[in-house]
């Protein structure tokens, strides 16, 4: 198959034969390519040091102190802002991808300089807001869960 094939799976011994490159989401946040198999990251990746590994006492005693914040009831303008936020992503992602057809087309370039700053300044604005409201509805999504789960 001369194409890409992405692949997930539990199986290290399987992806050690199959894979010839390995995607892996770093603790930094980052997603890193390594050659070869899951044995091969092992061997190619640098080790965390011990004092990055494990979170200081403080540290821990303040994340356990943040848990019971997020059990609390959501409110009724969340929940209302909660039901909003798809419709508003869906509305950002679509105007997005209208951009970038913008962008791509010749005729664009044709007609002067001012349209291509133009879509190019909306587009950095709504990359930056996407992320946001991503991260704004998984918040309220979690407060939601929370409240229905009652652990």
């Amino acid at each position: 198959y001369p194409g890409t094939v992405l692949l997930v799976s539990h199986d290290r011994d399987f992806l050690n034969n199959v894979v010839t490159s390995t995607l892996v989401f770093e603790s930094d946040g980052r997603v890193r390519e390594y050659v070869g198999g899951y044995d091969d990251w092992l061997r190619q990746a640098t080790p965390i040091p011990p004092a990055e590994a494990k979170p200081k006492p403080k540290e821990a005693a303040k994340t356990k102190r943040e848990r019971p914040q997020a059990r609390r009831k959501i409110s009724f303008k969340e929940q209302r802002e909660v039901e909003a936020l798809p419709e508003q992503i869906e509305h950002l992602e679509s105007e997005r991808q209208s951009l970038y057809a913008q962008l791509a087309d010749p005729a664009l370039y044709k007609e002067g300089g001012a349209g291509v700053v133009q879509a190019k300044a909306r587009l950095e604005t709504i990359e930056k807001e996407l992320p946001q409201l991503y991260a704004r509805w998984e918040e309220l999504e979690e407060i939601k869960f929370s409240e229905a789960v009652k652990v």
